[in-house]
């Protein structure tokens, strides 16, 4: 039997449910947020953990910040068909707080074998939380924009997320401030939409290598 990208994907969030991943979190959740969008996508957009709006939906980024993260889309004429979303920590943390370093590693088999699955050319990372998971060593203020090539297979830190088939070929990451930067500073809204005209061309790019 061929076991598709979708079907593959629908696994991982199986998985998630049988492993009771974060149990204090699913218990305080309405649902888990896997990610939605199209698995055969070019780019994969990763954001921190689901909101309230995520929470009620089960769909990633549908709230505020979700709404200009449709804007920037828009902005280099793609809508979220073209695109895969989701987070690092799949239940909304209470009160929107941030995501516990406990939290950020259950998860992370998890994120990597969507990561795995999808094999994107460009990895967006918005925000520091999931900028840091692939570089723990940045700030984002400083190399936001910037793309960043890595390669997850000589990370010692990911320790047994070696057993898991990472893509071999290095990753082209490119870290942005939080979509919901712009919400509470005007100035960031410039900063990320200058940023997210990049990827275009960095697909381009990559596509001729």
């Amino acid at each position: 039997m061929v076991v598709n990208k979708t079907q593959e994907l629908d696994k991982i969030t199986e998985d998630i449910i049988a492993d009771d991943v974060c149990p204090d979190l699913r218990g305080g959740a309405t649902q888990l947020v896997p990610g939605s969008g199209n698995p055969d996508s070019d780019i994969l957009f990763i954001g921190e953990a689901p909101g309230k709006k995520e929470d009620e939906t089960g769909v990633p980024f549908v709230g505020a910040a979700g709404k200009f993260l449709d804007v920037m889309l828009e902005s280099i004429d793609m809508d979220r068909e073209d695109v895969f979303i989701t987070n690092i920590v799949k239940y909304r943390p209470p009160d929107n707080r941030d995501p516990l370093p406990a939290e950020i590693s259950a998860f992370m088999p998890y994120l990597i074998r969507q990561l795995a699955v999808i094999r994107p050319k460009v990895v967006v990372t918005l925000g520091r939380f999931s900028m840091n998971v692939f570089l723990p060593n940045d700030k984002i203020g400083h190399i936001h924009g910037q793309p960043q090539r890595i390669d997850l297979s000589i990370r010692e830190d990911l320790g047994d997320l070696q057993t898991i088939d990472i893509p071999k070929e290095q990753i082209v990451l490119m870290p942005l401030y939080h979509p919901a930067a712009a919400l509470y500073n005007g100035g960031q809204r410039e900063v990320l939409l200058e940023d997210f005209s990049q990827i275009p061309r960095l697909l381009e790019e990559i596509s001729r290598q």
